[in-house]
């Protein structure tokens, strides 16, 4: 049974968690799952998928200038033309920082008003809270009582890349499923530079490795770069998994099992951890030509 079919059936039985928490990889296509239990939800509307339903709101994190509902257009825009997107996606949408969006107070202080109000077309108010570990401590101290002691008929859709940051006695709270992503065709080719770099590491060529940096360091934004580092993140974390004998954790990745049987099963965890320092380092405003120069030594280091 897939998850989707496990959700309809919670609803056709009318035993459905009042909090649910959606944990994914990031751009793992957890809000068209959402999405689509939301639609069985409330009957097929049409509406929850066009993200016009009334009674169904939406929190994200946004600059602290504004309000998720001030940006509901280009929220709408973005998920209806693919609700698999990645935080980056979001926040190039957005034109918000990623390093400064958050769901803040304010944000908290609406929803608990919305959410106490009748729905308007009857039936469930629903709430879907995108990345709630970008909430600040006070919001989500604030929005804990709700998911305590809901009001009947009332519904909460967590999505999370990491549910370990999002407050304790609200995660405590929600039935938390893991989503495996139904299909990996196309997984990397969201960075194409990361299997070009595999590829090149693979082969022991350090001159095609780092011609591969210095197509990285180009990338244009801060924020494309710090997802490039997530992304290659996850991909080494997928490897890692094959290579502990966990594939059923990753789905069908071809290329995740070929690199896995390419690189020492040491590789993964340390050159996470390089990525995960070039992540802090593009922050701290280091020039992208030496931080991923630097990398690929670190990495050709590890084979």
């Amino acid at each position: 049974m897939t998850l989707r079919e496990t959700l309809f059936s919670m609803v056709d039985s009318g035993r459905v968690p009042h909090a649910i928490m959606l944990h994914e990889d990031d751009g793992g296509g957890a809000l068209g799952i959402a999405l689509d239990f939301l639609c069985h939800l409330y009957g097929d509307d049409g509406k929850v998928r066009r993200i016009i339903h009334p009674d169904v709101h939406f929190l994200f994190p946004v600059g602290s200038k504004h309000l998720s509902e001030d940006l509901l257009e280009e929220w709408r825009s973005l998920v209806t033309a693919n609700p698999g997107f990645t935080e980056n996606d979001l926040y190039e949408a957005l034109g918000a920082d990623g390093k400064s969006a958050l769901i803040a107070v304010p944000e908290a202080k609406a929803l608990l008003e919305t959410m106490g109000l009748s729905a308007l077309e009857g039936g469930y108010r629903s709430a879907v809270i995108y990345l709630p570990e970008k909430m600040n401590a006070e919001a989500a101290n604030r929005l804990l009582k709700l998911v305590e002691e809901p009001p009947s008929l009332t519904q909460f859709v967590f999505i999370t890349h990491s549910p370990e940051k999002v407050l304790q006695t609200i995660r405590s709270r929600c039935q938390v499923i893991r989503v495996i992503p139904e299909s990996v065709t196309g997984f990397s080719a969201r960075f194409e530079e990361f299997p070009a770099l595999m590829s090149a590491l693979a082969s022991r060529d350090l001159a095609a490795a780092l011609d591969v940096a210095e197509s990285i360091a180009s990338m244009p934004s801060k924020e494309s770069s710090k997802a490039f580092c997530k992304f290659a993140c996850e991909c080494l974390r997928r490897m890692f998994l094959i290579q502990q004998g966990m594939a059923s954790l990753v789905g069908d990745d071809a290329e995740a099992a070929g690199w896995a049987g390419s690189f020492k099963k040491t590789f993964p965890r340390a050159a996470m951890s390089d990525f995960n320092r070039a992540a802090m380092l593009i922050d701290r405003n280091v020039n992208p030509k030496i931080l991923f120069t630097d990398l690929v030594d670190r990495l050709y280091l590890h084979l």
